[in-house]
């Protein structure tokens, strides 16, 4: 069973976990990392013949035009992961329209071809900012991967369908969701997806979990990554112990446990197994969003 393999494409000084210490308007002072960092994942990807997806920062597209279009030109996906990073729920929809309009543009421009699918900053979409929904409807998104269906401190919406659906926005629109991944342990759902998930648990468990996704539950899952979590000499950031822990713990192991996971299981892009599931994804429903 083929799964969704994705990327996001930010650098280690723009993630959620160091906006307090560090501000957006002074990330240009920052040893930008996230090129030679991303190469590397496509170095691993092809040696592994698999195809992903890159849901890309517009900040990093218009800094690293070549990178978009290596990302293209090697046969992967480019999504849209906003422009600054900022979490949605904290942003105003006349902010948030401007900022993805100017995102995907960008990222169409290069790749040259249509951006069809969207990735929140860490997973913002909530039920505080569902607004974003009808933009993303509007600006020609075809499938959105940012609605967690678990508890968390910064996103979630716990009871959330767990498997690609068509999701009704607010106004009228839809997509398709294509949740991140989590496995089902009596009525807890264990985030399986990646990320921090996947450095923090033992490999094993990441294994027994998806695998028993697809065997058991006989669904495809999505997996993420960043590429600084492939990157153990980045400069590390004074933060709080859970940010430093969520983001430094075993930096050093992603890597070969990135490669166990391209051994052990089948990729592709989103939008390819998306496809792939289309009777399915067409007929399931979202009343939660409405309710």
């Amino acid at each position: 069973m083929r799964n969704a393999l994705t990327v996001d494409v930010e650098d280690y000084f723009q993630v959620a976990a160091f906006a307090r210490q560090i501000d957006a308007a002074t990330w240009n002072r920052f040893p930008l990392r996230v090129e030679r960092n991303t190469h590397r994942l496509l170095d691993l990807f092809a040696e592994q013949d698999v195809r992903a997806t890159f849901f890309v920062l517009g900040w990093v597209a218009e800094r690293c035009p070549d990178l978009v279009r290596a990302i293209a030109d090697q046969g992967h996906e480019v999504a849209c992961h906003g422009y600054s990073h900022q979490l949605i729920y904290g942003q105003t929809p006349a902010i948030f329209r401007a900022e993805t309009i100017r995102a995907k543009a960008r990222l169409e421009d290069q790749a040259q071809r249509p951006v069809l699918g969207y990735r929140a900053a860490s997973y913002s979409i909530t039920r505080h900012s569902l607004w974003a929904l009808d933009i993303l409807t509007e600006l020609g998104f075809a499938y959105d991967s940012s609605i967690f269906p678990i508890h968390h401190d910064r996103y979630g919406i716990p009871d959330s369908p767990r498997w690609p659906y068509r999701l009704d926005t607010p106004s009228g629109g839809s997509l398709i969701e294509f949740p991140p991944s989590t496995l089902a342990v009596g009525a807890y759902r264990l985030p399986v997806a990646g990320g921090g998930y996947f450095r923090i648990y033992p490999y094993q468990l990441t294994r027994f979990a998806l695998s028993r996704i697809n065997r058991v539950e006989k669904r495809p899952f999505i997996f993420y990554l960043h590429p600084w979590e492939i990157d153990p000499e980045q400069p590390r950031i004074r933060a709080s112990w859970l940010s430093a822990f969520r983001h430094y713990t075993n930096l050093s192991r992603c890597e070969e446990r990135l490669n166990r996971l391209l051994r052990d299981f089948q990729f592709a892009t989103a939008k390819d197994v998306l496809e792939g599931l289309a009777v399915a994804v067409a007929i399931s429903s979202t009343a939660f969003v409405t309710a």
